[in-house]
Parts: C-alpha cells; structure tokens; sequence
C-alpha cells in the first residue's frame, strides 16, 4: 500500500496531495555552535491539532556524539521506487556536516520515538570516498545519492556519495566532476535524463562564518550545471554572475515530464527559472528579485539571503524565506516565467517587523520550511548554520530557535501565521538549542521523485 506512512511513496503527486494530514514532524535541532556541550537531536514534534500534546516535542533522539552539526536529512526509500514491494519509507538518513557521520535512523518501529538504526562512520566515508561535509540526500530507486560538499580535506568540489539499500558504502556516484569548482543541492529528472546541481563554496570557507570579502575572491558559488544522469557527469553550465549569487536550493516542479525548475540565489537574493526550450537547449533567466534594505547598525543594504526554496506538490506555488529580512513569501507560478507574489508573512529578521510570533521572541529569520502535501500548512524553523547563527543573530545563543506554523491558501494563494501553534526551542531540557530541517514520516514536498 503506498498510502502507510512507512510506504515507499506516491505513484503520482496528485496521490501525494491526496494522502492523510501528517501527524509527525521530525525537525534536526542542534547543539552545535551554541556552547552547550550535548549532543544534537532529532526531534519529534506532535502535529495532531486534536492531540493533548500539540505543537510540542514530545520525543528526542540525541546522536552518539557531539559536534556533528546535523543540517539536512532525506529517507532511505521515496516515489522512485513505489512499485517496488521490498522498499519502505522506513529510514531517514541524518547527515552531521561537520562529523560526516551518517545516521541511519528507524522512524517506522515506533514512529513516536524512532530510534538509531546504524552509523556510517565519517572517518570511513573519507577514506573510501573522499569526502566531508555531507548535504542533500536523495533516494535513487533502491539506493541513495548524498552530495558532498569538499573532498576529505574540506577542500572544494566534493563529490557525490553512493549508498546501497543496505546502507553500505558503494563509492562515489558521479563518474565524473568535470570542471564543477564546488557542489550542493541538486534534483533529478529521469525522464528528461537530467540533473542539476547547485553551488556554496568549501567547508573550509563557509564552516568558520561569512565573509563578503571571500565573494569577490571567488570562494563562492555563481552557476547551475546540468549533467547527463545516466552518464553521471556534466554535461553543461548555467554561469548566473551577479543574478546568481551563491546559488543554494534547485528544485524541479514535481511534473516528471516538465524541465521547469528554480533556483534560490543567496546573496543575490533571487530567484532563477531555468528549462529546457523546444529546440532542447537549456535556458534561464531572473523571475524574482527581492532588494536590499537599509538598516542603521549595516554599512551596506542588508541582503533577503533567500537560503531556502520550495515548490507546492501541485506545482502552483514558490515559496522562498529571506532569513535576514524576516520574510517568508508565496508566489503563484503557474506561468513559470512570470511568478505573481500571492503572500507574505513576517516572523524575525533583522529589519524589526516581527520581533515576536505567538508570544515568543525570534531570535533568527525564516529558514528552512517544509509544506505539508495538501499544501495548506507551511512548517518554518528559524537556524542556518550554527557559525553564521550566531555571527547575524548573537541571541540565538540564549534564545534558541523556533518553529512556526503557517496556513497556506492553495486555491487562492495567501499566507498567514497560525496563532495556536508555536514549538520554542528555546526551552528544551537541556538548553536552548536551534532547529533547522523538518521531514514527515509520509513523506513531504521536498522528498519525491517520479520516475
């Protein structure tokens, strides 16, 4: 049945839209570069409105070790594999950036409490692979892809890291880097046979804290490349300049026939189209440009930094953060190259207009968010990354991160924030502590492929 949470996906988007509200969240919170010397987490957040216990942690399973700086996750088993009746949504994969350990965690046993199910030793992964600083996990069939962002060193480009379903250590994925200068996100589409990936800079550059100076030196990424999937390897880039700032989120509409897809660019703070045209040459342009803003403590205009994209599972809506400004907005996308500003909601940021969601001080901006399948709930926690946290947010140390809650109007469009939900890490048992990445145990917006 693809329907159980513990299922291996969806045969089509328009099922996933279609599937049970989630009654789980499973967010990363991190102790990592806040002083605290625990462990991070993963934290189960109760999302039953008609629980006693709503909006609340209601279980936290802690790593092994400490410093891992958990970031992005991703399962074990997703839509491209929904036929297959040996798979399941079982696994969700918790990467620590800094460890390079893997966590390989078992959400279905008690989906509750989940539990470690085995740990893929960062120490190994260098010496086999090649590679620190993992990032984005992607289900491949019955396999895994994880991108990496330096080699053992930290050192650019990285690479990508291949699992087998049983999590054991194939190599690396791509038969070849070419001429790509770093790495991070990427998405795939099998049936255009394409993959595009996305550029940050070195973990030996970015794990210290930004400097502005590091992107005129070039340290930072500027470009999109396009690879032949089934080749693994590059095929073409997309350089973006100055519209493309530190490219970071790439995301293709759910569609597995459309080549249509987006691009948060950080720095720049805008948004990149980019598809494939009728005469089969890929193409992009800026749909979205959000301006700088003046601010009296800032020698220049202070940036959106838009580190964060999401595309509805109907393919309607983009939705982007800009994590300095405090914004998270909704943008009708219907026609891909003119993208209409449907909502807009304010929740921290350093420009003042929601220093308060819910009676709880925000000590951060929007960052990363996840949509619920329906597209009507829209989860927002409030931590980047625990260096450059605490280099434009100072009281995230004491306060710690947030999670909130906005109803989405997907006929519509429209946003606003839901007075009776609101999850403060900033009171969690063992101190505050900072949350970044949520999943769902059935999966979520960001998890599917279609083959």
């Amino acid at each position: 049945m693809t329907k159980m949470c513990c299922g291996p996906g969806y045969a089509s988007p328009a099922e996933a839209i279609r599937a049970p509200r989630e009654k789980l969240l499973y967010t990363i919170a991190i102790y990592t570069g806040t002083g605290i010397q625990k462990p991070d987490y993963l934290a189960t957040v109760d999302a039953d409105p008609d629980s006693p216990t709503y909006s609340q942690v209601i279980h936290r399973l802690e790593m092994p070790g400490i410093g891992d700086e958990l970031h992005h996750m991703g399962w074990n088993a997703c839509s491209s594999c929904h036929d297959d009746s040996s798979m399941a949504r079982k696994y969700l994969l918790v990467p620590g950036v800094r460890s390079n350990n893997i966590h390989v965690v078992d959400t279905a046993t008690d989906p509750r409490a989940p539990r470690l199910h085995k740990i893929i030793d960062g120490a190994e992964i260098k010496a086999k692979a090649d590679l620190s600083g993992p990032h984005t996990v992607h289900c491949l069939g019955s396999e895994i892809i994880i991108s990496f962002l330096g080699d053992a060193m930290g050192e650019a480009p990285g690479g990508y890291l291949h699992l087998n379903k049983e999590f054991e250590i194939v190599g690396r994925w791509e038969a070849s880097m070419g001429d790509i200068p770093f790495g991070y996100d990427f998405w795939y589409q099998p049936r255009h046979n394409v993959m595009v990936s996305s550029e940050w800079a070195a973990p030996n550059t970015f794990m210290p804290g930004f400097d502005l100076e590091e992107v005129g030196y070039l340290k930072y990424g500027r470009r999109l490349h396009i690879w032949d999937f089934e080749a693994r390897k590059p095929v073409e880039t997309m350089y973006l300049g100055e519209d493309g700032l530190i490219p970071l989120e790439v995301k293709f509409l759910h569609d597995p026939d459309s080549t249509h897809g987006f691009c948060g660019a950080a720095l720049s703070t805008n948004v990149i189209h980019f598809w494939k045209s009728e005469a089969g040459k890929w193409e992009w342009e800026k749909v979205i440009d959000v301006d700088n803003e003046p601010h009296p403590e800032w020698p220049i205009p202070v940036p959106g930094v838009m580190s964060a994209i999401l595309v509805s599972m109907d393919d309607k809506y983009l939705y982007l953060n800009n994590w300095l400004h405090g914004d998270m907005r909704q943008y009708d996308i219907t026609d891909p190259h003119n993208p209409k500003l449907t909502g807009q909601v304010w929740m921290g940021g350093l420009l003042g207009k929601a220093p308060e969601v819910n009676g709880v001080k925000v000590a951060g901006g929007p960052q990363m968010f996840q949509l619920s399948l329906d597209g009507k709930r829209l989860y927002v926690t409030t931590s980047l990354f625990s260096t450059w946290d605490n280099q434009f947010y100072p009281d995230i140390r004491t306060q710690g991160g947030v999670m909130v809650m906005i109803d989405c109007d997907p006929e519509n469009g429209g946003m606003s924030i839901n007075p009776d939900f609101i999850v403060d890490f900033g009171k969690e048992p063992n101190g505050p502590s900072r949350c970044h990445e949520t999943r769902y145990p059935g999966g979520d917006c960001t998890s599917d492929i279609w083959l």
